[in-house]
């Protein structure tokens, strides 16, 4: 059963009063009698009345300003499918008067991050969305944000902050080292070691291995060494060097979980120095990640859906702009495990 739509003129006509006179009311504006006031009031709640928030939009010229903070996707491909998420909900929202600015900062040096977000609140956006890697400096942004009434949403990395106005869209950081664990159990043999690579270290990928430790550390029967190492891939000779002394410093080591997109870095490590027969685990559908899968050379990917994760951060801001819907607090994406069986409904 289609609901009926009741223009302002139907309404005057069944409240008996000016189509004036309902416009001042629906929209609190000017002058209205008491008695005017109860007789449209009485109309709008026969015919339960629900604004039309998009026409209210385009009728007031409102100009919603989101601006987002990422890493250069020319530097760092893991952000080219946030940058097409972004593209997507624009395309979505923008006849509606959501404006979309991005800064992007270089993801290796902190000045960039800061000037970016320092040109981005300067702009005195609606809200910020950020996709932060540089705990410290990402405190320091919110402390301005929170004191400039901006509010931010992260989506991909989370911070730890005091600050109550952080929304966080993402995975559950932890529960995904967890299930990276799970799965290294099911494809190593028990008393083998596991070795942990953070290549170019961020906060977050701590969480993921809190996650990873804490459910071996929970199996009754006890499990191997696992080791953490950080390694830096800006100088692609020094990492190789880095993996090759590390590799032959710990050579029980024959499985490998890498916390972040960079795991087909190891791979053409490992491949470099002669090392053979390993098991690893990464996370992010990259192509040359996807090749080393296709290829037998890396055994899981987790699946972070940065496209889904900047699309849902604009979206609900749209949403809550134009509709006046809120906004949850925490929004936590499923963890999924790609394999080379499941791997082309993905790609």
């Amino acid at each position: 059963m289609t609901t009926r739509k009741y223009t302002i003129k139907d309404i005057a006509n069944l409240a008996g009063v000016s189509k004036g006179t309902v416009d001042r009311v629906l929209h609190k504006r000017g002058k209205v009698s008491r008695k005017a006031f109860e007789q449209v009031d009485k109309v709008l709640k026969e015919i339960d009345y629900k604004p039309n928030p998009i026409a209210r939009n385009l009728r007031t010229n409102k100009i919603y300003n989101i601006h987002v903070v990422l890493p250069d996707p020319s530097i760092d491909p893991y952000w080219l499918p946030t940058e097409e998420g972004i593209n997507m909900a624009l395309k979505r929202y923008s006849s509606f008067g959501i404006v979309i600015h991005k800064y992007l900062y270089n993801p290796n040096d902190i000045s960039t991050f800061l000037l970016q977000t320092e040109k981005a609140i300067q702009s005195s956006p609606d809200v910020l969305l950020m996709a932060p890697i540089f705990e410290s400096e990402s405190q320091e942004v919110f402390e301005k944000c929170f004191n400039n009434n901006i509010k931010v949403v992260v989506f991909n990395n989370h911070i730890n902050t005091t600050l109550s106005e952080q929304i966080f869209i993402g995975q559950d950081l932890k529960q995904s080292g967890r299930v990276a664990a799970s799965l290294m159990e099911k494809i190593s043999k028990k008393n083998d070691s596991v070795a942990i690579v953070h290549i170019n270290k961020e906060p977050h990928m701590q969480l993921k291995e809190d996650g990873f430790v804490e459910y071996f550390k929970e199996k009754k029967e006890g499990r191997t060494c696992v080791i953490s190492k950080n390694l830096n891939s800006t100088k692609n000779a020094c990492f190789v060097e880095e993996v090759r002394i590390f590799s032959e410093m710990n050579p029980q080591i024959s499985n490998w979980f890498v916390t972040n997109s960079k795991a087909h870095l190891l791979v053409e490590a490992l491949e470099i120095v002669k090392k053979k027969d390993y098991n690893i685990i990464g996370y992010d559908l990259l192509p040359k990640n996807i090749r080393c899968l296709k290829e037998g050379k890396i055994a899981f990917l987790i699946h972070q859906k940065p496209k889904r994760q900047a699309f849902l951060g604009i979206s609900y801001l749209a949403e809550h702009f134009l509709f006046g819907k809120n906004i949850p607090s925490r929004e936590f994406l499923p963890i999924d495990v790609i394999t080379t069986e499941n791997l082309h409904y993905y790609i």
